[in-house]
């Protein structure tokens, strides 16, 4: 029996806004790309009842954690559909963090919808990932693109996806150790929207950009500096609401080249793109983008 997960990184190749809702949240469009980056998540199930999370980052362990927030969750609708008696169920979970907090990689969101997967699993409790993600939703706009596993063009609030195959590229990752909350960044005075949404053919031809950079940038100029350098060797951007910067290149090589350029105390990283999770190329053996 498997018990150590892959809870995978994502970025935002590009990032438009739309429009507003009523209750604040923003409309998007975005291509949302896996990596073969992860936190690791030790999943052990019991009948006890109980929920445990354990971590070295002791700040991590709380009731806004979405490792919790998703078991808990989980066991709720369990009950609800009589899927089980979920008041037995329960998991013993080991989270060994990797993915910077506040970075823009996902990882919140990654691992609520890892927990999902690997509980329905563990549990029995035979929810579809349809119902995950819908359910993963409650949690985060981004839980249902990480829950359904492909990537993926997003619109809504994100949780509407259109699951495409693009050349699986590599990335250099910058983190300039800056952590920026999502909801600042949205409630921005700065941030501007698009006049109108445009389709999937006409967005994958456009130059990728992301309509958030500018506020991130405004108020870290250390953000900013860094896609200028970066922008010398490849084209460099923000991901998602987040500090970190990714730079997007052909081949390993020319990312490794990149790498050995900025300087040694830079927290920095190569990651290969992906089209599958690597959670789902584990639980489900997918290789191909199909639901």
């Amino acid at each position: 029996m498997i018990y150590t997960w892959p809870s995978p990184a994502k970025i935002n190749r590009f990032l438009y806004i739309t429009g507003i809702r009523p209750d604040g949240y923003h409309y998007i469009q975005t291509l949302f790309q896996f990596l073969d980056y992860s936190d690791t998540l030790k999943i052990i199930p019991n009948q006890k009842g109980t929920i445990k999370l354990f971590t070295k980052k002791k700040s991590l362990i709380n009731i806004k954690n979405t490792i919790i927030i998703a078991a808990n969750l989980l066991k709720k609708k369990a009950l609800l559909y009589k899927k089980t008696n979920s008041y037995n169920l329960g998991a013993t979970i080991f989270l060994n963090k990797k993915i910077p907090i506040g970075s823009g990689l996902g990882g919140g969101s990654s691992n609520a919808a890892t927990v999902l997967i690997v509980l329905n699993k563990l549990w029995n409790t035979q929810f579809t990932l349809k119902e995950l993600a819908l359910f993963g939703l409650e949690i985060g706009a981004d839980v249902p693109f990480f829950v359904m596993g492909n990537t993926a063009i997003g619109e809504g609030i994100g949780e509407i996806l259109y699951p495409i195959k693009k050349k699986e590229k590599w990335y250099l990752l910058v983190y300039p150790d800056i952590k920026i909350l999502t909801k600042d960044v949205f409630s921005s005075p700065c941030l501007t929207k698009r006049k109108s949404k445009q389709s999937i053919k006409q967005l994958l031809k456009l130059n990728f950009t992301n309509d958030l950079e500018y506020i991130v940038t405004k108020k870290f100029t250390k953000i900013k500096k860094l896609i200028l350098k970066l922008s010398k060797y490849a084209p460099s951007r923000i991901t998602g609401t987040g500090s970190c910067i990714f730079s997007e290149f052909q081949n390993k090589q020319s990312a490794k080249k990149a790498f050995l350029l900025l300087p040694k105390n830079t927290k920095k990283i190569i990651v290969k793109g992906t089209n599958i999770s690597p959670l789902h190329s584990l639980i489900y053996k997918r290789k191909n983008i199909s639901y």
